[in-house]
């Protein structure tokens, strides 16, 4: 059973796709839900939740209090399980778009989004997930407001994903199987992250 797991959908149950996602369990949504809000990056945010499969990130962050939630996943199949979610759950400002997350970025950003969420399947390679992430930091037109985090959510086994310039890891969290790595817009300071992998962000 996957549930929201607080705000104002806290303890719903949403439907996930039958074949093709992993949902990110409950314990690892409430540690990471927990820590951006420490942040400060979900109230009244604009998100974005790539390779979103049941979109329970997203639609977590729209319980918590994210006013704008984009649901991106390149299988229909997926895309229509999170419309059922919308539905069931009548959260406002969530919408969900049928696209591979590189095609998704390479188009128009319109606002800058506050949260990007990106929980690939734990098979795609480092050189795929690097492509998804490049986009990210790019200056016309940009994705990320000043201030915005960046959440990937991997295999404990799998390295530290590549960043694209414009993007530095400030801290990483273990939960057994899975590790969150957590990146923000780098302005070009130094910084001393590789000393501290648990470092609070700057901006933040």
């Amino acid at each position: 059973m996957t549930r929201i797991v607080a705000g104002s959908a806290g303890g719903r149950r949403i439907d996930v796709p039958a074949a093709g996602t992993r949902p990110t369990s409950e314990r690892v949504r409430e540690a990471l839900f927990g820590r951006l809000e420490h942040y400060g990056v979900i109230a009244d945010a604009r998100v974005l939740d790539l390779c979103a499969g049941s979109g329970a990130l997203g639609l977590e962050a729209a319980s918590r209090g994210a006013t704008d939630v984009t649901l991106v996943d390149a299988s229909r199949r997926a895309t229509r399980v999170c419309d059922a979610n919308i539905r069931a759950l009548g959260l406002r400002g969530v919408r969900s778009a049928t696209a591979k997350v590189e095609a998704f970025l390479a188009g128009p950003a319109g606002a800058p989004v506050d949260l990007v969420m990106l929980d690939p399947p734990y098979d795609v390679d480092e050189t795929t997930l690097a492509a998804m992430l490049a986009p990210l930091p790019r200056r016309q037109d940009p994705w990320m407001a000043p201030g915005a985090v960046v959440v990937v959510e991997r295999s404990s086994r799998s390295p530290e994903p590549s960043w694209p310039a414009g993007l530095r890891r400030f801290s990483t969290r273990k939960y057994g199987e899975t590790t969150l790595w957590f990146a923000e817009p780098d302005d070009g300071a130094p910084s001393n992250d590789g000393a501290a992998a648990d470092a609070e962000p700057a901006a933040h």
